[in-house]
């Protein structure tokens, strides 16, 4: 029989464990608020914009079949919403506590064409809207996207982009972090919208990818060693480049 004390232990682990990477835990739509997904408990009960994501855990496999939308990425079911947002609004996502400061942020969507609740992720399209990377400063002790997100309560602000043409669209937001010698941590959430409003604006192809896809081991921006390039003051973010119509 375990000793009291061991449990202690192993509970404390696991809190640490838990604790010690993380996810979004809620959104800001232009003003109103939207619960995430409670990871680690069952999805059975649940109702949320977010799709489903199991742990806190990283993804340290750039080519994860699960790296559109975390360990899950799958809709809720009856319990699975999407949240309405005017092109032009902003949402804000807060992560829980959020331990890491090296490390790029970015922001992507992707048009479900038709329902998203019918969406697979890794069969979309994905652009991104915004990222942000290496501030200022140099590899290792400079500002980096995520000390300036840590530093908002562990939030991070986007604007879905104006000229946006409506429909339903998945709003992927990912924290990158490098903080490890040559290993990166992906944390990626998705979460469904429907945008309205009268623009008509759509992404070229060569700014559409799909996740998997844009990203391998080998891109200068995921396989690195930060501590080992003093002085060194650029930082190529992974993926394709941000689309601004």
């Amino acid at each position: 029989m375990i000793s009291a004390a061991a449990l202690a232990t192993a509970l404390a682990l696991g809190v640490a464990q838990v604790t010690a990477h993380g996810g979004v835990l809620e959104y800001d739509i232009d003003g109103v608020t939207y619960k995430g997904f409670k990871a680690y408990n069952t999805p059975v009960g649940q109702s949320s914009i977010q799709r489903e994501w199991d742990t806190y855990d990283p993804i340290t496999d750039p080519t994860a079949s699960y790296i559109s939308c975390n360990t899950k990425g799958a809709t809720l079911g009856s319990g699975q919403l999407s949240a309405q947002v005017e092109a032009g609004a902003t949402v804000t996502a807060y992560w829980n506590t959020w331990p890491h400061t090296i490390g790029p942020v970015m922001v992507y969507m992707a048009n479900c064409d038709g329902p998203c609740t019918s969406a697979t992720p890794a069969a979309l399209d994905w652009f991104k809207i915004e990222h942000a990377g290496l501030l200022s400063g140099d590899l290792p002790t400079g500002a980096w996207a995520q000390g300036a997100l840590v530093a908002a309560n562990s939030s991070w602000t986007t604007t879905i982009p104006a000229a946006l043409a409506p429909g339903e669209y998945m709003l992927r937001h990912e924290l990158l972090a490098i903080h490890t010698p040559n290993q990166a941590q992906f944390y990626p959430e998705c979460a469904q919208l429907i945008v309205t409003g009268s623009g008509s604006a759509v992404p070229p192809a060569k700014y559409l990818v799909k996740l998997p896809g844009a990203y391998a081991a080998s891109d200068p921006g995921v396989t690195l060693d930060v501590y080992a390039q003093p002085g060194v003051t650029n930082y190529t973010i992974p993926g394709p480049a941000v689309w601004k119509p």
